[in-house]
Order: C-alpha cells, then structure tokens, then sequence
C-alpha cells in the first residue's frame, strides 16, 4: 500500500468514525462502510454486507446496489460462497474468476451468469448468535489484490465495531427498561399490601420462581393489573 493509500484511508476511517459518533442506525453505518470500500477500492462495482444467524437466519445489509442481495440470497439457498465462509470459516477469501472457481459448484456458475467474475469477502466478526462478511464483487476478473485486503479488512473493523456498539446498546436499553418495570412493579405490590420493598420483591422472585417465568414478565403482570384496576375504577 502506498503512503497516498495508506493517508487516504487513515482520513476516511477518521470520517466514518466521526460520522459513527452520532445516533445512527446499524444500517446507515454499514452503508458507510460498502460506499467507502467502492470509492477506496478501484475494482468494486458493489459491496454488501451478510449476517448470519445461527439458526439459519440471515440479514444482507448496506448492499450499493440490489445485486449484493441477490448474491446473498443465492449463497444462503446453496448452502456455499465466499461471503458465507468467510462469515463463518476463514478470514478472507478471494475469488480471481468465478469461470475457474471450484470451490462452490453452484454458486459459481450462477453468479458468472449475473456477470459477477471477482469478489472479496472478509469476517467482520464471529459473536455467540451470529457472524458477519463485507463482501466485494466486481464485473471483471481478477479484480482485487493484496492492498485491496488490506483495505478491506480495516473496513470490516470499523463494521464490526458498528454492530457490536449497536446490539450492547440495545442491552442496555433492555436492561432498563426489565429494572423500571421491576421498580414499578415493586411500587404496586407495596402500595397494595403495605409492605417494604424488600418483601415486595421476594414476593416477585417467589412468583416468578413458583411460575417458571421470568422476573420481568411477572412483573409487566402486575403493572398490567394495576393498569385494568385503574380502567375500571374511571368506568
């Protein structure tokens, strides 16, 4: 990689991470990702992103163009591709021509006839429920080298880094939102039986143990109770 390259992508990773600073949405950060993969690597005609679930569910995101879906969905009904082993398996995987890969029989062939011949696909991440591919194609073979990895993998740094940010915001949001029910929960059962807090959530745990369900739901219970006796005390 040149020292041009190099200062060009230093400067719009600090932009992409500027821009990630403020409230946005997982999409609109991996959109940043695939625009910025197509202006800094020459060869991309289009990029996308995979996500995939372990039980079988998949996301494809960010796509430049409506043909990284296309590809996606073709991988995930084949059960093979690039963007699939590199989200589960390897790294990085590179394709020079899809006319000579052998790796994936059906894919392909199917892509080769979407007038996709070179790709580069590498893992954003590997979490507990779900893993992750930024995934390059270009309409010509041959399309992506060394540098271009090198570039590619910085990007799906910063995307993974993107979605993991996200979804233990969406924790912490969850979190909350279990404690302020929890806590009105408790303010009910007090006011109704004149108890402290500490027993009020005894009694919580114990329903919630006696029931088989969880603290937070038992708790949504009672507020929902509070909320039909307070319906038809204004009947």
């Amino acid at each position: 990689m040149t020292q041009l390259q190099s200062y060009e992508l230093a400067q719009r990773m600090a932009e992409l991470a500027r821009a990630s600073a403020s409230p946005r949405s997982v999409e609109e950060v991996l959109s940043d990702v695939t625009a910025t993969a197509k202006e800094l690597i020459r060869g991309v005609d289009t990029a996308g992103v995979l996500l995939v679930g372990k039980n079988g569910k998949y996301e494809s995101l960010a796509g430049i163009t409506e043909l990284p879906h296309t590809l996606d969905d073709l991988q995930m009904t084949f059960n093979e591709g690039p963007c699939l082993q590199a989200a589960l398996d390897e790294v990085i995987v590179r394709t020079d021509d899809f006319r000579a890969e052998g790796r994936w029989p059906k894919y392909s062939p199917a892509v080769v006839e979407l007038g996709v011949l070179s790709g580069l696909s590498v893992k954003l991440y590997t979490a507990e429920r779900t893993a992750g591919a930024l995934n390059l194609f270009a309409f010509k073979p041959h399309a992506f080298g060394a540098e271009d990895e090198t570039t590619a993998t910085v990007l799906a740094a910063h995307a993974a880094a993107a979605i993991l940010a996200s979804r233990q915001g969406e924790q912490l949001q969850s979190a909350l939102s279990t404690r302020d029910r929890i806590g009105q929960a408790k303010g009910i059962i007090m006011e109704r039986y004149g108890i402290d807090e500490i027993a009020a959530f005894d009694m919580l745990k114990r329903l919630s143990q006696d029931s088989n369900t969880r603290l937070a739901d038992i708790a949504q219970r009672v507020i929902d109770t509070r909320s039909g006796h307070d319906a038809r005390d204004g009947d």
